[in-house]
């Protein structure tokens, strides 16, 4: 079982910065050995991809409308991994979800990852 707990949403102005975390916890799971993910959900709308980092964050992924403007890292010594988000626009406004791949790579599909945390709002305001 893994467990996957986010935090640092919030309220900011567009064109403010925010950084998500998401600590990775469970008996015998080895966050360095998974690609781990980001994805949110706007209301009215489907959850999609916002970012993926491989295991050794060799590789990393991003939606293009983030492109540029947001960061994934990792740490595996803290099993943490981080979402920067900055220059952010009234359409990020969405619920941010944290999830741990199901292979070492960061796939860009739901369907690719197992485990979810519960989600942090964030809300940019113009």
């Amino acid at each position: 079982q893994v467990q996957l707990t986010e935090s640092g949403g919030g309220l900011v102005q567009a064109g403010g910065s925010l950084r998500l975390s998401c600590a990775a916890s469970g008996r015998t799971f080895n966050f360095n050995q998974y690609g781990m993910g980001w994805f949110r959900q706007a209301p009215g709308k489907e959850r999609e991809f916002v970012a993926g980092i491989s295991w050794f964050a060799s590789v990393t992924y991003y939606a293009d409308s983030v492109k540029g403007r947001f960061i994934i890292s990792r740490d595996n010594a803290k099993n943490t991994v981080y979402l920067q988000m900055n220059s952010l626009k009234p359409e990020d406004t969405a619920v941010y979800y944290c999830a741990k791949s199901q292979s070492p790579g960061p796939g860009q599909q739901e369907n690719g990852y197992d485990y979810w945390g519960q989600g942090t709002q964030v809300t940019v305001s113009s």
